[in-house]
């Protein structure tokens, strides 16, 4: 079974209240073979939510809104319980939502606000992987099929 990012197979909860529909993972879903989780809300932030992105202070990431408002605390929560639900459930991959400031996986957006893209993980991608969980990209996993 795999971990999914919620988003990804057509639960509205994007931070603008959207998702995306990857055909391929819902058919998985459907054959109950992945679970979907959205990190974000499972962090206890809204939907629709402010758009966040990771930017670093003296080394530590920390997540932020257009705004300026430090969303950091949500995003570990929800990336924690994340973890505790892999553990329970024995997951050990995972399929993340790109550039997400939680599930992004190779690229997340630079902090700017800009549109631009970096090399990174986001919070949830990290903790999955530093604690043995294999996590992949939707890129990544389409190029596996």
């Amino acid at each position: 079974m795999y971990l999914v990012s919620a988003c990804l197979v057509g639960a509205n909860c994007r931070y603008n209240g959207s998702g995306t529909r990857e055909e391929a993972l819902e058919k998985l879903f459907h054959r109950g073979e992945v679970l979907p989780l959205c990190p974000e809300v499972l962090g206890g932030l809204p939907i629709p939510r402010e758009c966040c992105e990771i930017q670093v202070f003296q080394g530590e990431p920390r997540v932020l809104g257009r705004s300026g408002k430090d969303y950091t605390g949500a995003f570990r929560e929800g990336a924690r319980k994340t973890l505790e639900i892999c553990r329970i459930c024995g997951i050990t991959q995972a399929i993340l939502q790109p550039r997400s400031p939680s599930c992004g996986c190779g690229t997340i957006y630079d902090g700017t606000f800009s549109g631009t893209l970096v090399a990174g993980m986001g919070i949830t991608a990290v903790l999955l992987q530093k604690e043995g969980i294999r996590v992949c990209s939707l890129e990544e996993w389409r190029k596996g099929l």
